[in-house]
């Protein structure tokens, strides 16, 4: 009787034990089929991105444009954005070099820089007001085949920008400058350093357009910066900072 109740228990005991083994047998397989499926998902999604189209492309090129120039007028805007920063620094009128080598001589350097740091002033002064301006251009810039400029080189959208939009845009940006020009006092610097030379005999009589020379050097010089910034969206993501850049962008190689 003994035995017989012994070998009940152990029968017993083998069953459940069984079914608990059956039952984690069961989900390892599962767990294994499930990871499977996820990895099989994650390769298709990863090679069958939505494709983009031409309009999309265009958008984003535009929204890249926009997104550069709006961080460029930020930096360039900043005291020192242009004086200190020796890729859109803005130097002596090239055209009249040879007044500033006679200034110079005559002792007048403390002059001539401060004249230049007003040049400077009167871009970053500008630059407060450049993002409206140049995100009009961008956005009424006609652009047909926007995956060649997609595909192009890394500063491809801002020279189509420069190449289709300057000179609207410098009309546009001219009353901006002069505005600035007239706040920092540039002719005020300047008077005097042309009074002293056209005094000097000989000398052919300098009077540069000063309004001109710094939009030209102030949309040159944040054309420049805007091409950093197209160089950071196609490289780097963090510089993608919205869905339609990341779309755009993010298929590139």
């Amino acid at each position: 009787m003994k035995k017989l109740i012994l070998f009940s228990f152990v029968l017993f005991s083998f069953s459940v034990s069984s079914q608990s083994m059956m039952e984690k047998l069961k989900q390892k397989k599962d767990s294994i089929e499930k990871a499977a499926r996820e990895k099989a998902n994650a390769v298709v999604s990863g090679t069958t991105a939505p494709a983009l189209t031409n309009e999309e492309v265009i958008k984003g090129l535009k929204e890249a444009l926009t997104v550069g120039t709006n961080n460029s007028s930020g930096v360039a805007s900043k005291l020192d954005g242009f004086y200190k920063n020796p890729k859109i620094f803005i130097p002596w009128p090239e055209e009249a070099k040879d007044m500033k080598v006679k200034l110079t001589k005559m002792g007048m350097s403390k002059k001539i820089a401060e004249f230049e740091t007003s040049l400077n002033r009167a871009a970053e002064e500008a630059a407060l007001k450049a993002a409206p301006v140049f995100i009009d251009a961008i956005t009424n810039m006609s652009l047909s085949d926007g995956f060649a400029i997609l595909k192009g080189v890394d500063t491809a959208a801002t020279n189509y920008l420069r190449k289709t939009t300057y000179t609207p845009l410098k009309a546009k940006f001219l009353p901006v400058v002069k505005e600035a020009v007239a706040k920092v006092k540039v002719t005020s610097y300047w008077k005097p350093l042309a009074t002293a030379y056209n005094k000097l005999p000989g000398v052919k009589k300098q009077n540069p357009d000063l309004d001109e020379y710094v939009t030209n050097k102030a949309i040159n010089g944040l054309m420049l910066l805007i091409a950093e910034e197209e160089i950071k969206i196609r490289k780097d993501p963090i510089a993608r900072v919205t869905d339609l850049l990341k779309k755009v962008f993010g298929q590139q190689k």
